[in-house]
């Protein structure tokens, strides 16, 4: 991790890719991985 800002929701890993908190990637190129969360238990 080369920076960190959980205040902002987000870090920056040494291999260029921005990972934010609600598990969406923002990767080199530019594409975008979305978020991906657990189906809630009713």
């Amino acid at each position: 991790m080369i920076a960190a800002h959980p205040d902002q929701g987000w870090s920056l890993l040494c291999n260029g890719v921005v990972l934010f908190e609600d598990t969406g990637l923002l990767l080199p190129d530019g594409s975008v991985v979305a978020p991906h969360r657990s189906p809630v238990a009713a």
